[in-house]
């Protein structure tokens, strides 16, 4: 796909922060605000230093790769002290790291609970919390990725959807606590997001034309798609939207939330 079309110059030299920012969606973010001439750093448990080479040789800028658990707070809160003391102060946190497991509700374990909610809506408040400290009388634009599969009501996302809904519950809460410190709290709901991981282990090519069909706008969509709405919440472009869960899913949920 080609680059965003959009300049936003306010993110040029921003700092930004963006957990699990080397695969899929949070790959694609990275690449997106680089494009844009931000400062960039990201946390992933997985080394990531090729998908780090190849990114500058696109882009000209290297983003900052710290590795590390999202889920251990420590190591969370640490990762953004190294990002700041490389860029500066927080300016946008984006926080994406997920992990959509399919359980059966029979058989999830409370070990198991505890742990997906961990990446799923744990590390978003503490990632967070840990970025309104710098953002406090500065401003600042927060990112939550959540997922549209709360609404759906997808029978084996029954540990993910409800910690999706965890984060759209907590981006609003967060808005009102930190508004008066011009800190921008929103969510993105992603639809169906056709990322390498998603075509390896979970959809079929009949589930995705099945999907497609539901949507208004009858088009796949791939990671690149989300980076045009994440740039948007991020640049002072959007400065009068916060407490908002943003859906694009191709028009699939219709009505929204």
């Amino acid at each position: 796909m080609d680059k965003q079309p959009a300049k936003f110059a306010d993110l040029d030299g921003a700092s930004v922060f963006i957990t699990g920012g080397g695969s899929g969606i949070g790959a694609t973010l990275t690449r997106g605000f680089l494009e844009q001439g931000a400062k960039v750093a990201f946390i992933g448990r997985s080394d990531h230093g090729e998908f780090v080479d190849e990114v500058e040789r696109e882009t000209g800028k290297r983003p900052l790769f710290i590795q590390g658990d999202v889920t251990d707070t420590p190591v969370l809160h640490d990762a953004i002290d190294r990002a700041e003391a490389a860029h500066g102060p927080l300016d946008v946190l984006v926080s994406n790291a997920a992990n959509d497991q399919r359980t059966d509700p029979m058989e999830v374990t409370p070990e198991q609970w505890d742990e997906l909610v961990a990446v799923n809506f744990r590390h978003f408040f503490f990632a967070a919390q840990r970025a309104a400290r710098s953002m406090k009388g500065r401003g600042g634009s927060i990112i939550n990725m959540s997922s549209i599969s709360h609404v759906m009501g997808v029978p084996d996302l029954n540990v993910y959807a409800p910690a999706n809904a965890g984060v759209s519950g907590m981006t609003r809460s967060l808005a009102r606590a930190w508004g008066g410190d011009r800190i921008r709290v929103n969510a993105i709901l992603p639809g169906m997001v056709l990322t390498e991981k998603q075509l390896e282990k979970w959809l079929s090519e009949d589930d995705i034309d099945q999907h497609v069909s539901q949507q208004a706008l009858q088009e796949r969509l791939y990671p690149e798609d989300m980076v045009g709405p994440v740039l948007f919440l991020a640049s002072r472009a959007s400065h009068g939207i916060s407490a908002q869960s943003i859906v694009v899913d191709g028009g699939f949920i219709g009505g929204g939330i």
